[in-house]
């Protein structure tokens, strides 16, 4: 069973979390695969892993980049898992079915959305009753992550 860590973003935004949890995780000797629900979040993702820090860049690709096998971190809207990641990073409410495929799922909603909220809560108590080890991580005052569950 794959654990799963549920990330409550109140202070900061996606565009502000992913890329720091995306830092851990090639610093961990990891591989990551995102997954999104749109075109529009997928285009607006690859640029924004380009740009986001002046000092810095996150190596990624998606399937019309080609090689997707040599991709650290790989894009997505499918269900899949072409670079042998041992990550798996869902965002706009998605509900990953093929978890299997990884050592590790971090599903970052946002938690100013009340419908969002309650999805995750839906997700998270189906996760755990198939028998999932989840975590909830909730952001403090300062923007750090406090663990809850």
């Amino acid at each position: 069973m794959s654990a799963v860590n549920f990330y409550h973003l109140t202070r900061t935004p996606l565009e502000k979390t992913l890329p720091r949890l995306l830092e851990k995780v090639l610093a961990g000797g990891m591989r990551a695969v995102v997954m999104c629900d749109s075109d529009a979040r997928l285009e607006a993702l690859d640029a924004h892993l380009w740009t986001y820090d002046q000092g810095s860049f996150l190596p990624h690709g998606r399937e019309r980049d080609g090689d997707p096998a040599d991709q650290p971190i790989y894009l997505t809207r499918k269900e899949e898992n072409p670079n042998g990641a041992g990550v798996l990073v869902v965002t706009d409410g998605i509900e990953a079915t093929h978890l299997d495929q990884f050592q590790r799922c971090l599903d970052l909603f946002d938690g100013n959305d009340e419908a969002a909220v309650a999805a995750a809560r839906d997700r998270w108590r189906r996760l755990r009753e198939a028998g999932h080890e989840v975590t909830y991580w909730a952001q403090n005052a300062g923007g750090g992550w406090e663990r809850k569950g």
